[in-house]
């Protein structure tokens, strides 16, 4: 029966107020929330500033400031996505400038001043060492355009900006970590072909009353077992968090031995995507204050070293990041299904938490609101029996409409990036941009996404366009034979290595009736060729390696077989992009339209690998939605500028 006030119309062209204008007005990225003393920071990414990302100052009395002058974007491009751009001691801020990847210094209101000379460097993750007034940090040298970047751990002298290298010899470092009295550094380390979450190796050295490191030794972690996270506490014992378990748990070295703190089948870790990402620390008291993942869903708590303990804090948020931890409160990226992303303080005494900054300054009534449910669905695995794999899904909410009775939303299956990445129920704007106009929408955490520990993330290993694709394809049909979604109206979408998963279901197999391509990969000898050094030997794993096994690489690349794909596609594209580079988009375009099928391609200039210019999101999603209604056949409630679609039929 339909509510008296709703207004009957076909799926997908209800009206909706979470529009695309909307979205990219009033929201920004947030990221490394940090502490200082009583006063907290953090990063803006402001879309309608450019994509500019910004330092802001938040006082113990709730005030807010912003740091960074017009004319500088705190931002590093070290392995290219960053992270850990931003360090902070007393008024004094340090910070990577995203246009000369320069370090530089700011106290109080003087205008920042270089630290570091110019040059073809860059830097992230730094550590303060007072007693020889300097940085330590990742330095990830590009000067040398014959060779691959070069990444060392440095220290930049605080006086002149010399810098002088304390490790070099391994392919990546991170988290460089100095001990409470500053005798110790400990850092992590790996090579080629591993990623972080493939295997790393934590060290420990002296540090010489000259500076200089002395008595290297490996502590933890080898090339399958990835060490995150090394944190010494107040006491200066070194902890950190090991998977050797098949779990991200948490450990600590006392009295030369490894020491378990809390075992259990369960995620305090995370993929070391960006630099200086952090999911426990120590209070006053020198208790842990750690986050965790099961299921999904994050959860904080306080951690007893000592007994072994986990006391849970409870919060109403399911997404728990970049967790910093001061004398009596935590800071952290929290969100829920029913509230984006925000800066959140909790007192650990009270346990009350406080907002400091939403992502999201849109008020949506909750009759606009899909709230995502959980689902486990079987999906086939030729190296796992009884495979089932994960997602959350989100029905058609809108309060104000309802659709003819006896017809079925169409759906959209989302595949995060990666791919070793993960969904979370927190709330999202642009699914919601989807659901509130009558759209159906899964989002899959398929076989090789982290917070189901190793084995599942493991499922992709060697598997890279099967798994995902096969957990796609499943979803997809689950959510059919439930009678939640019309088989005829299918699509998939994704960015990056979501768009090759949506690529290569849309090419090797006939349940997708449309898709979108986000700066996705359509080769995959190309990206193994022509991909940057942090992830030039991922598909090593993912794949298999490359030349040797370039049978598997030809054999899993939509572009070689343009002839099975029988679907409408769009795709866009950022011309920045050294991540997948805009070849990769075009070569899919010519061969798609050569052959006759619908297609678009909308590039935008001056962007990279994501999107971060409101304007350019706006775009991409209005257009998106434009290009399902002509392959759908409804006509969207928004006035979008039309889309140039190549062989569609009038």
């Amino acid at each position: 029966m339909n509510h008296p006030q709703q207004d009957i119309a076909p799926y997908g062209a209800w009206r909706s107020p979470i529009t695309s204008a909307a979205i990219v007005a009033e929201s920004v990225g947030l990221d490394q929330p940090t502490i200082a003393g009583d006063a907290i920071f953090w990063i803006e990414g402001r879309a309608r500033e450019q994509g500019r990302s910004v330092i802001v100052r938040c006082d113990a009395d709730g005030q807010t400031s912003d740091l960074t002058p017009t004319g500088f974007n705190a931002r590093t491009r070290v392995h290219e996505y960053g992270g850990g751009a931003l360090l902070i001691d007393g008024d004094t801020v340090y910070f990577s400038n995203f246009t000369d990847q320069r370090v530089y210094r700011q106290t109080g209101n003087v205008a920042p001043q270089a630290l570091t000379a110019a040059g073809a460097r860059r830097f992230a993750d730094a550590t303060l060492d007072r007693r020889h007034h300097r940085l330590i940090c990742i330095r990830e040298n590009h000067g040398d355009t014959a060779r691959e970047a070069v990444n060392t751990v440095v220290a930049i002298d605080l006086d002149d900006g010399s810098e002088t290298v304390l490790l070099t010899g391994h392919d990546f470092y991170a988290a460089p970590r100095l001990s409470p009295d500053g005798s110790q550094l400990a850092w992590l380390c790996w090579d080629h072909p591993n990623m972080p979450w493939d295997g790393t190796t934590l060290w420990c050295a002296a540090v010489a009353d000259d500076g200089t490191l002395a008595g290297a030794r490996q502590v933890a972690g080898s090339s399958d077992d990835p060490v995150f996270q090394p944190a010494w506490s107040p006491a200066g014992e070194l902890h950190f968090i090991s998977e050797q378990s098949g779990w991200w748990n948490l450990y600590r070295l006392r009295d030369g031995s490894v020491q378990a703190l809390c075992p259990m089948a369960a995620e305090f870790g995370r993929p070391l995507w960006n630099l200086g990402i952090s999911t426990y620390g120590f209070d006053g008291t020198g208790r842990i204050v750690c986050s965790y993942a099961q299921e999904g869903d994050w959860h904080l708590a306080l951690l007893d070293p000592e007994s072994g303990l986990l006391d849970d804090i409870t919060t109403p948020f399911r997404k728990i990041g970049d967790l910093k931890v001061g004398r009596d409160f935590v800071v952290f990226i929290g969100g829920a299904p029913t509230s984006a992303d925000a800066i959140v303080r909790l007192d650990l005494t009270t346990r009350t938490h406080q907002v400091l900054k939403r992502a999201i300054s849109l008020q949506v009534d909750a009759g606009y609101l899909s709230v995502p449910r959980a689902i486990t669905f079987p999906t086939t695995d030729a190296q796992v029996s009884h495979a089932f794999s994960h997602a959350f899904y989100y029905a058609p909410a809108n309060r104000d409409f309802t659709a003819p009775a006896g017809t079925r939303p169409p759906l959209l299956v989302f595949n995060h990036g990666g791919p070793t990445s993960a969904a979370s129920a927190t709330l999202n704007l642009s699914i919601q941009f989807w659901t509130s106009r009558g759209f159906a929408v899964v989002d899959v955490n398929y076989g090789g996404s982290t917070g189901y520990g190793r084995a599942y993330r493991q499922r992709l290993n060697g598997n890279w366009g099967v798994v995902d694709v096969d957990d796609a394809l499943n979803a997809a049909r689950f959510l059919v034979a439930e009678g939640a979604a019309d088989p005829e109206k299918l699509a998939i979408r994704g960015g990056s290595a979501g768009g090759y998963t949506a690529l290569a279901a849309l090419t090797f197999h006939d349940v997708f009736k449309a898709g979108a391509s986000y700066y996705g990969v359509s080769d995959l000898e190309t990206l193994a060729r022509d991909c940057h050094k942090f992830e030039s030997r991922y598909l090593d794993s993912l794949v298999g390696p490359y030349p040797a096994r370039k049978d598997i690489y030809v054999a899993r690349s939509p572009i070689h077989f343009t002839d099975k794909l029988a679907s409408p596609l769009i795709l866009f594209q950022g011309m920045e992009d050294r991540v997948v580079p805009p070849a990769q988009a075009q070569l899919m375009f010519d061969a798609v339209r050569a052959k006759g099928l619908p297609v678009a391609y909308i590039r935008f200039d001056g962007e990279a690998h994501g999107f971060r210019r409101a304007e350019n999101i706006r775009r991409a999603l209005e257009a998106e939605l434009y290009f399902y209604g002509r392959v759908f056949g409804f006509l969207p409630a928004d006035n979008i500028e039309p889309v140039a679609i190549d062989n569609l039929p009038d």
